[in-house]
This record gives C-alpha cells, sequence and structure tokens, in this order.
C-alpha cells in the first residue's frame, strides 16, 4: 500500500495557514495528498472581542486565545488539513511590543527545541515538500521569522522532506494590488503593506494557480472572523481577491536533490 505525499505547513499563527498557503494545502488535498499544519502560536495577541489589539492594555488574552484556537481548528478544516499541531507558545507581538521581551514569546524560544519537535513531524509524517515563510517572515514580524529559522533547523535534522518553499508576493502583484485596493478603499492589514516589495519574478520557482479555490481561500479567511483587519479581504470584489490570492507563488528555498519539473506543481519531479 502506497502512502500519499505529505505536504507540511509550518505557519506563525491561527490565520496564516488561510491567508498564506490555502490554495495550494486545496488544491493538495483534493487530489488526495496528506496535508498537514503546525501552528507554532496561540495567537492570544490578536484583536479581542472589542476588537482591541494586543498592545491595548484592556486586550483580553484569554479571551483571545480560546476564540483563536476554536477559529484555527475550523478554519484548518475548511483549508484541507487532515492534522493540526499547535506549539503552543505565546504570541511575541509586533517589532518593538513589550510582550517581545517574554519568555513564553515564541521569538525567545529554544530553537533547537522547537526544531527537534518539528523535525519529529516531518519524519513521523514522512513529509515530502514543507513551507514556511522567507528569512523576512514575508512583512517582518518576529514570530515569522522565527519560524523561518526553527524550520530550517529542523530540516538539519529531518531525514524525509525534500524541498522546503516560501510563499511570497512577485513585486509588480503585490503593487498592483495595493494600488487597486486603496482606489476601492479597501483596508489593508500590516502584512500586506508591510510585506517586502523586493521579491522580482525569477525568484519565484512555481506559480500556482488555485483560482478553482477562491471560494474557500475565501471560507477559510472570513472563519477567523475574531481579525476584523482582514475583513475587507473576504469582502472586496472577486477581481481584486483573484490578483493577490487566486495566484501563489513559491520561491524554492532549499531542495535535498536536484530540482526540476516543479514550476506548476510543488511536487514536481518527486
Amino acid at each position: 500500500m502506497s502512502v500519499a505525499p505529505t505536504l507540511l505547513c509550518v505557519h506563525a499563527h491561527p490565520d496564516d495557514e488561510a491567508l498564506f498557503t490555502a490554495g495550494v494545502t486545496s488544491h493538495y488535498a483534493d487530489l488526495g495528498y496528506r496535508v498537514v499544519l503546525i501552528t507554532c502560536t496561540n495567537g492570544q495577541l490578536g484583536l479581542d472581542d472589542h476588537a482591541r489589539p494586543g498592545s491595548d492594555a484592556l486586550h483580553d488574552v484569554e479571551v483571545t486565545r480560546a476564540t483563536r484556537a476554536a477559529e484555527l481548528q475550523r478554519a484548518a478544516a475548511v483549508a484541507g488539513f487532515s492534522r493540526v499541531v499547535t506549539l503552543g507558545y505565546d504570541d511575541s507581538g509586533m517589532t518593538g511590543w513589550p510582550q517581545n521581551d517574554r519568555r513564553e514569546a515564541f521569538m525567545n524560544a529554544d530553537v533547537a527545541s522547537v526544531a527537534r519537535t518539528i523535525a519529529a513531524v516531518m519524519d513521523e509524517e514522512h513529509t515530502s515538500v514543507v513551507l514556511t515563510y522567507d528569512e523576512n517572515g514575508f512583512y517582518g514580524h518576529p514570530d515569522h521569522i522565527m519560524s523561518n529559522v526553527v524550520t530550517r533547523a529542523a530540516l538539519e535534522l529531518a531525514s524525509s522532506p525534500k524541498r522546503l518553499y516560501y510563499p511570497v508576493a512577485p513585486k509588480g502583484v503585490l503593487e498592483a494590488f495595493v494600488v487597486g485596493a486603496e482606489a476601492q478603499g479597501v483596508f489593508l492589514p500590516a502584512w500586506i503593506l508591510n510585506a517586502a516589495h523586493t521579491v522580482s519574478d525569477d525568484m519565484v520557482a512555481s506559480t500556482m494557480d488555485v483560482r478553482a479555490f477562491a471560494k474557500r481561500k475565501h471560507q477559510a479567511i472570513a472563519t477567523h472572523a475574531s481579525q476584523v483587519d482582514n475583513a475587507d479581504l473576504v469582502t472586496m470584489d472577486e477581481e481584486l481577491f483573484t490578483l493577490l490570492f487566486g495566484i501563489e507563488y513559491y520561491q524554492r528555498a532549499w531542495s535535498r536533490d536536484e530540482t526540476s519539473g516543479d514550476e506548476t506543481d510543488l511536487f514536481g519531479g518527486l
């Protein structure tokens, strides 16, 4: 009996799995691949039930943690994940927040310890392809950057992974989306506004047309309803949504062997 190929995503917070990679996870899940999610933090510094950010003195940490845990389970099912592993570290907050200094913050976690945990999941799941953020964490969030660090460290310990990819937004696509969104009065969250505008087309190894899963991506993002800063992303018109979310672009960051055939398939050639 053959084992289905496994795609593993390492994300920082609840909702990242919907925003960054829900297209490819839906695509491969529909093809019968096993799709596994590791979420590193509990996201307790996200928006609480009064839309107060973690930097607000009145922010309700406990309510936010519980709400986001429930949203994650529902959204992950929508996005095709068959297993969700939550590491449970605290959200570190944005760069410069006082929470950056907390011992429990993910950015201060022991890299070797986290890497061993992730590597164990990689090998247990016979993972072939791994997805996480680039060295800048897509937009500079400390927890996204830490996700890159621990994933790269895990790859040095695990034996099953064959490739690592980063979801990226090419400069032209990102800038066109921002212009279109601003023209329509769409509120844009920090992860878009602060995204690096330095990814050129030649940095993209794989281009995944996931327009067939646009409704599913809408649903996955909408399931994280507590994070109202993303609300406009699911109410914008279809053309604008498709510009940023209908095609997913991936930079090949590491490969165990010489790679070819992955232009439109992250598993191509394996």
